[in-house]
């Protein structure tokens, strides 16, 4: 797959040309201690038609695949309006710079809704509640009560989540728009199974995006909950993440580009 570019996160490389998809890459600084793990965030190149690969290996004699496909580059012009619910954990796990950073997520994807769009927020402790009764238009007063609302929010107290994504997955989407679940958390829960459950027996039609809030989240629940919930997981670790991963995921959520995959296998 010929990449746009490949950047490291916690070290510095060298590579050859990224041109053709195919690179040596090696640490700058020879051998470094392992404290800590080797990340390298790649960008495919994207045009007017989706491209697909595979990835084969054999291993004692099992043969395993992995196919990617990537959409093309999204077309400008109007969007599908949208249905969406945030659901902001606020237990006591995600306090100090967790509980910070999920706030000024939230907020800045309100400021990327549009009038066409509907949304409420759901906050949850040991109890939860919700912004308003159902989904509201994303007015300028809306909006305004919104942002106090996010600006007011407390961490503090016990991880009952199950309740607050209930509410989140009540009413289906409606013809014509998204129905679409963002919910930031640290995923310091202990009823994953229940959880898992829980999407798999409601989400319907909607779906459901997590993002991972603080330096070492639960990664494997938010992962899982996210591929239940046909979505992606996007994991903010420090403030500087989160404006480009928020812009990055707002994106996606704006301009779905690939629905409804299925994948036939030939195995005689």
């Amino acid at each position: 797959l010929p990449l746009h570019d490949a950047l490291p996160i916690y070290h510095k490389i060298t590579s050859d040309d990224w041109s053709d998809g195919i690179s040596t890459v090696t640490l700058a600084e020879g051998a470094v201690p392992a404290d800590r793990d080797f990340e390298l965030v790649w960008t495919p190149k994207t045009g007017t038609a989706p491209v697909a690969g595979i990835f084969r290996e054999t291993i004692d004699g099992d043969t395993y695949l992995l196919a990617m496909v990537l959409p093309p580059a999204a077309p400008s012009g109007p969007v599908a309006p949208r249905d969406i619910v945030f659901v902001l954990d606020r237990s006591g796990s995600m306090g100090g710079d967790s509980i910070r950073q999920a706030k000024a997520a939230i907020a800045l994807a309100l400021k990327r809704l549009r009038p066409a769009d509907r949304f409420n927020i759901i906050r949850f402790a040991s109890d939860h509640d919700s912004l308003y009764t159902g989904l509201r238009p994303a007015s300028v007063a809306n909006l305004a009560w919104a942002e106090d609302y996010i600006r007011n929010t407390k961490a503090g107290g016990g991880t009952n989540m199950a309740p607050a994504l209930s509410l989140a997955l009540t009413g289906k989407r409606q013809k014509g728009r998204l129905k679409q679940i963002v919910f930031l958390t640290d995923g310091a829960v202990g009823n994953e199974a229940v959880l898992m459950k829980l999407i798999e027996q409601e989400l319907g039609t909607d779906r459901l995006f997590t993002v991972g809030i603080g330096s070492a989240p639960n990664s494997y629940f938010m992962r899982h909950a996210a591929r239940l919930g046909r979505g992606a997981f996007t994991h903010i670790g420090n403030q500087s993440q989160i404006a480009s991963r928020m812009t990055e995921l707002f994106e996606k959520l704006e301009r779905p580009m690939v629905t409804d995959l299925s994948t036939t296998w030939n195995l005689g």
